[in-house]
């Protein structure tokens, strides 16, 4: 049976804006291997190799977004917007907390981490200089999941699209212009994706605090809430942990077969970031439609949203999936003028096609569960 048109515009209303920000951070990656990838096959490996690594920081903070956003959602199904806002502040704290650790760990580990990952001489100096210049901008970034989760939560996704449209256009001026402009090579793409994401952090800590000084809510931490949320990211953790080893041990084996199939993985995983982020543009909808719903103890609308979205997330990854296969063959000149990266990238590529119409249905249950709770 057809879902009444009111559902198809309500996910729309969050799905279609929360696409374009949830593949800022894949699009600042792309944009840094284009820049970098001209730069020389032993750069752009260093930068497929410390993104492997960044990815992995990232990836398993990816809660402060998924936590919140729900816990946001079903406050404001109950209607109760200042415990909506109380946990979204919370949330931004703990991110900042644990950005600062995050970032001082990873500024003194760099090299050992790249040395444990295989990489030697060249490959392995790009690597510790892009992970060094790289650490200002984790702390933002995380900073950046907490306050897209605090909107998203208020079915807001229309902001974190604009604010991550301005931070991807800073990021490839910055870039062209440090790298090319003053001459600083890898470090001068990450640094100039840090003051990028800086720039964005800036514009959710300001949100936030307007949103809270308009409800009365204090920005003074509530440290039950902080303990609360990071039980509630525990099993978050846990799922993107798992998802990261099995990433990370495709670096580790094809580090040792030579810069070039380094490079080339660096390229697909890149792409394959930028996919699976866009897929997941129907799991967030899901988080903050299914949290809202169900906190208003609408649980026939919130199956029917269900429904609806799993459909549209599997026809999704149909589409993805076979503009990748038919893409595959030319994507490697866009990042890279060497003959032999760009032929192995064609392979992985088609591989990657493949998993797309599975990914897109994952990606949806994954939100909905989320959203649930």
């Amino acid at each position: 049976m057809q879902q009444p048109p009111s559902h198809a515009r309500e996910i729309l209303r969050l799905a279609v804006p929360a696409f374009g920000a949830l593949i800022a951070e894949p699009l600042f990656l792309l944009a840094d291997s284009a820049i970098v990838g001209h730069l020389g096959v032993a750069q752009l490996a260093g930068v497929g190799l410390a993104s492997a690594v960044l990815h992995t920081a990232v990836g398993l903070m990816v809660f402060l977004a998924y936590s919140t956003t729900p816990a946001v959602a079903r406050a404001m199904g109950h209607g109760q917007l200042g415990k909506a806002l109380a946990a979204g502040r919370d949330g931004v704290w703990l991110a900042l907390l644990l950005g600062i650790v995050l970032a001082v760990a990873g500024f003194w580990a760099a090299e050992p981490l790249v040395a444990l990952m295989g990489a030697e001489g060249d490959v392995r100096s790009f690597a510790v200089d892009y992970l060094r210049w790289s650490m200002p901008g984790l702390v933002a970034m995380l900073l950046i999941f907490a306050g897209t989760g605090v909107l998203r939560g208020l079915q807001d996704t229309r902001t974190p699209l604009l604010v991550a449209t301005a931070g991807f256009a800073l990021n490839v001026v910055l870039n062209l212009w440090l790298v090319y402009g003053l001459g600083w090579s890898v470090a001068g793409s990450a640094a100039g994706t840090s003051v990028a994401q800086w720039a964005m952090a800036c514009v959710y800590l300001v949100m936030v605090q307007r949103n809270a000084a308009r409800h009365g809510i204090s920005l003074w931490p509530d440290w039950s809430g902080i303990r609360a949320m990071t039980r509630v990211g525990s099993w978050l953790m846990l799922r993107t942990l798992s998802l990261r080893i099995a990433i990370l041990a495709t670096v580790f084996v094809v580090t040792g077969q030579g810069a070039v199939n380094l490079a080339a993985h660096q390229l697909a995983m890149t792409i394959f970031s930028f996919l699976a982020f866009a897929l997941d543009a129907l799991a967030i909808a899901a988080q903050a439609l299914i949290g809202k719903e169900l906190g208003a103890s609408n649980s026939v609308r919130a199956r029917q949203l269900t429904g609806t979205m799993i459909r549209w997330g599997a026809g999704f990854g149909v589409v993805t999936g076979t503009l990748l296969a038919v893409a595959a063959p030319w994507a490697g000149a866009l990042f890279t003028s060497d003959a032999g990266v760009q032929s192995v990238l064609t392979y992985a590529l088609w591989i990657l096609a493949a998993g797309q119409p599975i990914a897109g249905y994952v990606f949806v249950l994954d939100g909905v569960l989320i959203g649930a709770g």
